[in-house]
């Protein structure tokens, strides 16, 4: 699979216990783990869906850092989205490297703090399966600052932000060529100040309700019961080492 430059094209995991986390997910997403025999990588491990890369996990980079996914977005020029992130105001948290031919990657903040990873394939273009059950199917952005974000994107990967309105709540949908590829809403009022702006992973699941209980019985907490939203019934989870994410039953 190929990955337009400024789309999601991989997702993975930073972990406090890698052989836990590879537990739970293997069973909550049917996936199968391939750990990377490469002692400089550290455990990485490759998740397959029906024998395709689907996501990733590794350990954490320190001991301090919470578990997290990490979503990552194509570029064809890793140094040359670094010089435009800069440009438009955010920072590199890690300046861009090779990473064993796989590919090169580099993470950065955008100016509200938002942690975000772009990849440029080299023999590892990214995950080749998208949308279907038990893979990564969309992302959004939880962030104070709406506008300054729209901004931002719009200037590193050409972005157009679409305003809709879901009940209460602001939300936007980033299109890249007409194409919607990610999406934004607003961090809570009662979010605490120091959880800082973050992209939140989506997985498809055939059954939301399924899924959920499955997530709890395996040592993960549900985060509000199932609910519907006009894309589909979708709920949020974190793993038994605390890393959020979402999983969707979209409509059909």
């Amino acid at each position: 699979m190929t990955h337009a430059p400024g789309t999601p094209s991989w997702v993975d995991l930073g972990t406090s216990d890698l052989e836990a986390a590879t537990t739970f997910y293997t069973e909550l997403f049917g996936w199968t783990a391939h750990v990377s025999p490469e002692p400089e990588a550290q455990g990485y491990t490759i998740f397959n869906l029906d024998g395709t890369p689907a996501a990733g996990a590794g350990p954490l980079f320190s001991p301090d850092q919470p578990s997290a996914w990490s979503v990552y977005l194509a570029t064809d020029d890793a140094d040359e989205t670094a010089e435009r992130v800069v440009r438009a105001g955010g920072s590199i948290a890690m300046a861009p490297f090779d990473v064993m031919g796989f590919g090169r990657m580099a993470v950065f903040l955008d100016p509200s703090g938002g942690a975000f990873s772009v990849w440029q394939g080299g023999s590892m273009p990214g995950a080749d399966v998208l949308g279907e059950p038990g893979s990564f199917g969309w992302t959004e952005l939880n962030t104070r600052d709406l506008a300054g974000s729209k901004r931002f994107y719009g200037a590193v990967f050409g972005w157009t932000a679409d305003d809709q309105q879901f009940g209460p709540r602001p939300y936007t949908t980033f299109r890249l060529d007409g194409t919607a590829v990610a999406g934004m809403m607003p961090l809570d009022a009662d979010v605490p100040e120091q959880v800082p702006p973050h992209w939140m992973p989506y997985f498809v699941v055939e059954d939301c309700d399924d899924s959920a209980a499955l997530a709890e019985k395996l040592g993960g907490t549900v985060k509000g019961k199932p609910a519907e939203i006009p894309t589909g019934r979708f709920a949020g989870i974190l793993d038994p080492q605390g890393a959020a994410f979402i999983i969707i039953t979209p409509q059909r």
